[in-house]
């Protein structure tokens, strides 16, 4: 492997590692906002945005460390975010998590959009970041019809 290569398929770890952290921030704020909203709330947070959030986040882990052991590369443990402050609400707390996702999703689509994935010869990359990607797409507007009804 030259060492051009050895450097894309860092890059292009390390992007990944970049669209986990996004997520694992959106699931930071999520788990605090079902901490602060009604049981009805909270119920439908749980099930239209942090389950895909989680299994988007699953998904990127998997692509990652997956990556990571077939090209011989060091992969690194991700943090749980630290908690919010108690006098963040949770319709802030469910923007800021829609921001991280955003974040991860546009990460993902550059990093899908560069070629390098196509580049490095990795289907199982391709198809990890596809489906993370397809995990992240429908939350924003859950998010938002979410957020509209609390408080109501």
């Amino acid at each position: 492997m030259t060492y051009l290569a050895a450097e894309a398929r860092q890059e292009l770890l390390d992007c990944v590692a970049t669209a986990i952290d996004q997520i694992g921030a959106a699931l930071g704020a999520l788990g605090d906002a079902h901490e602060r909203l009604d049981d009805d709330s909270a119920e439908r947070l749980e099930t239209q945005i942090f389950r895909p959030t989680q299994l988007a986040y699953g998904r990127a882990q998997r692509t990652y460390l997956g990556f990571a052991a077939r090209h011989d590369l060091t992969s690194r443990p991700f943090a749980q975010p630290p908690d919010s402050p108690p006098s963040v609400g949770p319709k802030e707390l469910v923007q800021r998590a829609m921001d991280s996702v955003a974040g991860a999703d546009a990460t993902v689509g550059t990093l899908q959009d560069s070629m390098m994935p196509v580049d490095v010869g990795d289907s199982e990359l391709r198809a990890g970041l596809t489906e993370i990607r397809t995990l992240l797409a429908e939350l924003g507007q859950r998010a938002r019809d979410i957020v509209r009804s609390v408080g109501r």
